[in-house]
């Protein structure tokens, strides 16, 4: 059975379902493309997530020590020695610390978790195939 151009039912449809497969394959390696790369960025931040997180930890074990270093002198004759010197380093692993989270952050941030140029392509897609319905109606 053939329509007015002399192509038969059987092969419009071959061709619609060749041309949809095409249609999922690319818009897949589309995404797997994307999210490829988010995964790349959260392998490059994660090293320095764990650094952060490593060295606010040594921090907060360090302040600890000089407060209890702290109190413990403020009893006994003001050797402030220790206390002073155990603050100094906490302050500093505390400070790298939060430079390292705020690097990490701020580099995960800028790539996001959304495949936003896949989205915004269906997007694209379901305005075009919208606007191919009403014309074809």
């Amino acid at each position: 059975m053939a329509n007015e151009n002399g192509r038969s039912l059987a092969s419009v449809i071959a061709e619609l379902k060749d041309e949809f497969k095409s249609f999922l394959e690319t818009r897949f390696n589309m995404l797997s493309s994307e999210l490829r790369d988010k995964i790349a960025a959260w392998k490059t931040a994660m090293p320095m997530i764990a650094v952060g997180a490593l060295l606010l930890l040594t921090a907060w074990f360090l302040l600890t020590g000089a407060l209890v270093a702290l109190i413990y002198v403020a009893f006994w004759g003001n050797p402030y020695g220790p206390a002073l010197a155990l603050a100094i380093v906490g302050g500093g692993y505390l400070l790298f610390g939060a430079i390292a989270a705020i690097f990490a952050y701020r580099s995960l941030s800028e790539t996001g978790v959304v495949p936003k140029r896949t989205l915004r392509v269906l997007r694209e897609d379901r305005r075009w195939l919208a606007n191919e319905v009403r014309t074809q109606i």
